[in-house]
């Protein structure tokens, strides 16, 4: 549930640069034949839905609308995002064009607007409960009941945390152990609440505001969960299951060009990157490294971008263009940021890798 202010992918400065590479994405690639076996599937993450007020949360509702004909059009699958993991993890193929659809926080939107929609066309998704604000019965969210009768027509329901607090935030006076075990209870808590209302579901978890670290992702992979960020990038066995992307949709990323790219993006094949804890607090101009697999990508067209500072300068750090660096040219700003990086193949398919980051005040 990101501020006004927060950008999904980029910022408004480099947007048009990356809407003219991800529009060519969608009308000039050369796709494969229909019904060709894929390893990997896209899930696209909403919050609110109609909710005009919100439009850093909220996607229109004929931006939805138009995201849902889109997929209809074009013969995509679209799965729990459960079963797209599954197959990922055993190495079994997905259709040529897989897709999930996943939803943060249990807005009322979803049973008034989304929910109709998608039981129309039969087509399952995946809500991720922060339950403190459905106990409370706050205005504007759910009831448990809206989320039984969902549930018995195939929507499925997972942990955001009881509170949605900012998990990786510690209170005043707070060691680590101490904040380890709030933490512990709150997502425990959460999971308790879930059963209870509507019995098992995925071991799924979405961290609130998509933030976390090192600490909090081995807790959570402790407690079994499979983990989702808020960044965006595309499933595949290249992703880190303790940090799972997603590609965030709200009013200003809901284009029908835009989402028609998403949803037609690759997984850039990165083998690892460092650093892998995303939470900074010292050096806000950080250099990511990253490793690739050796694929056909068109490497000399790798682009990267920092979020709120436009296209950056990436560096290769051997012949072969396997290593590469890049660093944001000014210090990022307290609260979450992206490197994005992208490249095309040679059948002109774009593939995407997002790191994300949170600068935390010392």
């Amino acid at each position: 549930m990101p501020p006004r202010t927060q950008r999904q992918l980029f910022g408004h400065q480099h947007r048009r640069a990356w809407l003219v590479g991800t529009i060519a994405a969608v009308l000039l690639p050369l796709m494969p034949p229909q019904g060709r076996a894929e390893d990997q599937g896209v899930a696209f993450m909403y919050h609110r839905f109609g909710e005009d007020r919100f439009p850093s949360t909220s996607v229109r509702l004929e931006q939805f609308e138009a995201h849902l004909e889109f997929l209809a059009e074009n013969d995509f699958q679209v799965w729990p995002v459960s079963r797209i993991l599954q197959h990922v993890e055993r190495g079994e193929a997905l259709p040529e064009r897989t897709v999930a659809i996943t939803i943060d926080d249990a807005y009322l939107s979803v049973y008034t607007e989304a929910y109709p929609r998608l039981k129309a066309r039969g087509w399952p998704f995946t809500v991720f409960v922060a339950s403190d604000s459905v106990d409370r019965a706050l205005q504007g969210f759910m009831s448990w009941e809206h989320m039984r009768e969902m549930k018995r027509h195939g929507a499925s329901f997972a942990n955001h945390s009881a509170t949605h607090d900012y998990l990786v935030r510690r209170q005043p006076g707070e060691d680590e152990q101490q904040w380890l075990a709030r933490v512990r209870a709150d997502i425990e808590r959460g999971e308790q609440r879930l059963r209870a209302e509507l019995g098992p579901g995925p071991a799924l978890f979405a961290y609130p505001y998509g933030e976390y670290n090192t600490a909090l992702a081995e807790l959570v992979a402790e407690l079994g969960y499979t983990a989702f960020g808020q960044h965006s990038g595309v499933l595949s066995r290249y992703a880190d299951k303790r940090a799972l992307p997603r590609f965030p949709v709200n009013e200003d990323y809901g284009a029908p060009q835009d989402f028609a790219a998403k949803a037609r993006m690759r997984a850039l094949p990165v083998v690892r990157y460092t650093p892998w804890d995303p939470v900074l607090s010292a050096d806000r101009q950080p250099m990511l490294t990253v490793e690739l697999a050796p694929t056909d990508l068109l490497r000399e067209e790798l682009t990267c971008y920092v979020s709120g500072q436009g296209r950056v300068d990436v560096t290769w750090l051997d012949q072969d263009r396997i290593h590469f660096t890049v660093q944001a040219p000014k210090a990022l700003p307290t609260g979450r940021s992206r490197y994005n990086c992208t490249a095309p193949d040679r059948q002109r398919r774009f593939y995407w890798f997002s790191h994300q980051w949170v600068v935390v005040q010392p």
